[in-house]
């Protein structure tokens, strides 16, 4: 834990005018709960969960029909609380259906931009697109009667392989129109990576697009999903957008193959418009599965309802982020990954536009974001310190050369910040006038624990609260709360409406993974401290778990890919820290023969394939043996402070102390 002194006696960054403190969601939401400082509210929050979700649900103006008799039943015990009862609730009625008034048809619900730069791209390279509220509920309508059409219905899983276009979010809803359950993943995933998750769920169809841009060169995503399907047995349909338009020829002659255009066309046919209605839903009916990998074993399946991630996403996004009626929020982000699925569900149930870039944020030139932001009259923008990082390197004038005079407040997520380059975006890119909004949680959270927000001051790199609803405490390993600059893991005292509905088909690895280190605490797996102003900082993850460049990847699926070359024995994978990336995966791989002289590249290529490029490792080192405990586990802790030249602590559960001694020697060189 070198970082800590870092942390501690922080200065106050940024403070919030009263002109940002009237104008903000979170305000409103006091004004209605009846309570003057956000202490208040949080202490309201926590002491009567119940009361505030309820409270919550009032001011997102959230129906059901018919209503709950009891929103919150622990009869299950809290790891799996019922909420919302058996009230009937399709969110999809709250994204579109009711944004159908003179008001809100007409204003943008989703602004697109593609990547510059590709010549072959389909229109104009930068292309362009806005569809306001009443134009996404047509085509969300389309969508869902064509995937009735072809048999799809209740419960059916699809899954969601498209970059972040308007096709993406289309999809989304139509498919909880007709009651379906999405399963994203990640548009750079490999064949394997696809295909695993595709199977755990039996999908019935993918949705994919021909390919995309990516630093003007095309991604040939269909390729990649046509031969994941091969061994998926359940998919009925592979379904093609058009975003590359590359060829005149039939994409494939694969009888599975429908084009997004035909199943469009079939969504308008007369005979098809009664299939457009919304499906009946219970609020607690499944929504969606997000695949987040662990330490050890498969990906896990996350799964949540109709009230669970959308309500709290819309939540966060209100009183975190700021986002009312006709806010433009953009994230960098995928729908392979949670923020994808809360930046839509969340800004759509806000009445808010959705500004989505579809391209690499730095190509053609570094100043892409910027000018994507002046564009298009962003005003908060999600971006990662991996990206910050980098563009920091091209120097403090790009971003003024843009009128970024509408950003409101930045915000971030998925990794820890680094002093440099926070304090770059602060007062290089929003003049020290705009708050960052640091924002941590996770996919089973359905967004935060602990979040910034416009009402109470920001440290750098920092927390200011938890999120409200959120009974977060620091525990040691008794389950005790830590002092002031203690160190502990990140837990959850009682439940909140977005809470994970557990693993997909998995009731006792999901309970095993967060209920069973303290009786009815949830414990999240991330180190964090709390300074005397009470502000919280998180210092890493206090599992195995791997997040590069924001994306978060379980060294298993890496190492099985290694392992399943006839070369490798064993492996091993382990994050360390990177300028840029943030983090870095190392690779270490105990041969069965000797090394060939282009070994390591083959077995970076073979990880690409199956995970997508920004998911290999960036560096293989060829060892003798691995770290193991006497009962075969390999000490990926030990490997890591190898590595990094650290101290690895008590060694004495080792089978192998010697395996540490020639990791030492082999990359100690390599990093000095």
């Amino acid at each position: 834990m070198n970082d800590i002194n870092l942390l501690e006696n922080q200065p106050i960054a940024w403070t919030p005018t009263e002109e940002v403190k009237e104008r903000a969601q979170l305000t409103k939401f006091m004004k209605q709960v009846g309570v003057s400082t956000f202490d208040e509210l949080y202490q309201f929050s926590i002491n009567d969960v119940e009361k505030f979700t309820a409270e919550v649900l009032r001011f997102l103006d959230i129906k059901f029909d018919p209503p709950y008799k009891k929103l919150l039943d622990l009869s299950d015990g809290i790891e799996f609380p019922n909420w919302c009862g058996s009230a009937g609730f399709n969110v999809v009625s709250h994204c579109v259906d009711r944004w159908q008034t003179d008001e809100m048809k007409d204003q943008p619900a989703i602004i697109w931009e593609g990547e510059e730069g590709l010549e072959t791209n389909e229109g104009e390279p930068g292309e362009t697109q806005t569809l306001s509220y009443k134009e996404l509920m047509y085509q969300v309508g389309d969508c869902a009667a064509g995937l009735r059409a072809n048999g799809f219905g209740k419960n059916d899983a699809i899954g969601i392989h498209l970059p972040m276009i308007p096709e993406t979010i289309i999809a989304l809803l139509a498919i909880a129109r007709i009651g379906a359950i999405a399963i994203p993943v990640f548009s750079g995933y490999g064949v394997e990576a696809i295909a695993s998750r595709m199977n755990a769920v039996g999908a019935k169809a993918l949705i994919t697009c021909d390919g995309f841009p990516r630093r003007g060169k095309n991604v040939r995503a269909f390729e990649v999903a046509e031969q994941a399907i091969l061994t998926c047995p359940t998919i009925e349909k592979i379904i093609v957008a058009n975003r590359s338009d590359l060829e005149d020829e039939p994409i494939s002659k694969n009888p599975k193959v429908l084009t997004w255009y035909d199943l469009m066309s079939q969504g308008i046919q007369p005979w098809n418009l009664f299939k457009r209605k919304i499906a009946k839903t219970k609020a607690e009916d499944p929504l969606i599965i997000l695949y987040t990998s662990g330490t050890t074993g498969k990906p896990k399946g996350i799964a949540h309802t109709h009230c669970s991630f959308p309500i709290k996403a819309a939540q966060d996004m209100a009183f975190g982020t700021d986002v009312g009626k006709g806010t433009r929020i953009s994230w960098l982000t995928d729908i392979g990954w949670m923020m994808g699925p809360w930046l839509i569900y969340g800004a759509l149930i806000r009445g808010a536009t959705i500004c989505i870039y579809d391209g690499a944020p730095d190509f053609p030139a570094p100043d892409r974001m910027w000018e994507f932001c002046a564009k298009h009259k962003v005003e908060i923008l999600g971006i990662s310190p991996t990206l910050v990082r980098s563009l920091a390197t091209h120097g403090d004038d790009l971003p003024k050369k843009h009128d970024l005079s509408s950003l409101r407040a930045f915000a971030s997520t998925g990794e820890p910040w680094n002093p440099a380059p926070w304090w770059w975006l602060f007062e290089k890119v929003g003049d020290s006038k705009l708050p960052i909004i640091n924002y941590s949680g996770g996919t089973e959270i359905s967004g935060g624990i602990l979040m910034n927000n416009p009402l109470v001051p920001i440290k750098p790199c920092g927390f200011s609260a938890p999120c409200p609803g959120i009974d977060a405490d620091i525990l040691n390993d008794k389950g005790e709360s830590v002092g002031e600059s203690e160190v502990g893991e990140l837990a959850i005292k009682k439940p909140w409406i977005g809470m994970a509905r557990g693993f997909w088909q998995e009731r006792e690895r999901y309970l095993e993974t967060y209920w069973n280190r303290f009786e009815n605490i949830w414990v999240h797996g991330d180190w964090a401290m709390r300074d005397a102003d009470g502000h919280y900082f998180i210092l890493g993850r206090s599992d195995d778990t791997l997040k590069i460049a924001g994306k978060r990847v379980g060294p298993a699926e890496v190492e099985s890919i290694l392992v399943a070359h006839p070369s490798v024995a064993e492996a091993a994978v382990i994050g360390v820290p990177d300028e840029i990336k943030g983090t870095k995966m190392i690779a270490f791989v105990v041969l069965k023969t000797d090394a060939t002289e282009n070994l390591e590249s083959e077995l970076k290529q073979t990880v690409a394939k199956d995970m997508g490029k920004p998911l290999a490792p960036s560096k293989i080192h060829f060892v003798s043996a691995l770290p193991k405990t006497r009962n075969g586990k390999i000490m990926r802790r030990v490997l890591r402070s190898a590595y990094l030249g650290e101290d690895a602590g008590d060694l004495s559960a080792l089978e192998n102390p010697k395996a540490v001694e020639e990791i030492m020697q082999k990359t100690q060189p390599a990093i000095s």
